[in-house]
């Protein structure tokens, strides 16, 4: 079974880009979101209450949520082909943070990782139009500083996997380009 991991800063529209996918995949695939598997994790365990207090949860509480949420991954794609949807990289008051340490790149094994970027300039309209998650207000020069971190940690998760990296752009009214994009890749 195939492990692919979907990666994107919030508000770059990579989970509207992976359901367009979805339909138009020729495999089967199964979208499980890590923030959601986390946040399942975290508040089985009374940690948190909606999934955007998590990235401000102790770094060694959100190790420890990353890892039982990738076990809990790992299993089902034993038995089904696997999009993980997820962040490369989260932004903590401490810093940034691996979305994918190593902990969580030997449990999912992934063989590809995709990133989708937009100009930053989109991802802060996006975000600001987008009344239905509580997100941070980061200037146009975070966000970049935020995408460039991805593409790092992409390639050092690479190394570790072996696993091949692409980008996906998925800029403003060309959804279907970056569905596309991401289709062929796969």
């Amino acid at each position: 079974m195939k492990c692919v991991v979907v990666t994107g800063i919030p508000g770059v529209g990579k989970t509207t880009v992976l359901n367009s996918a979805l339909e138009k995949l020729e495999e089967e695939f199964e979208i499980i979101n890590f923030g959601d598997k986390m946040f399942e994790v975290a508040s089985e365990e009374k940690l948190v209450e909606n999934r955007d207090e998590m990235r401000k949860l102790p770094p060694e509480v959100q190790k420890r949520i990353q890892k039982l949420a990738a076990m809990a991954i790992a299993k089902r794609a034993e038995v089904a082909n696997v999009i993980v949807d997820t962040h490369c990289t989260v932004k903590t008051p401490a810093g940034f943070l691996p979305g994918l340490p190593r902990w969580v790149l030997e449990e999912l094994k992934p063989t590809q990782i995709v990133l989708v970027e937009a100009e930053p300039e989109e991802i802060q309209r996006r975000r600001t139009s987008d009344a239905t998650r509580v997100r941070d207000e980061d200037s146009v020069e975070e966000i970049a500083l935020h995408q460039e971190m991805n593409r790092a940690a992409a390639m050092a998760y690479a190394m570790f996997t072996g696993a091949t990296v692409i980008i996906v752009e998925n800029h403003d009214n060309r959804l279907e380009e970056a569905v596309d994009q991401l289709v062929k890749a796969m």
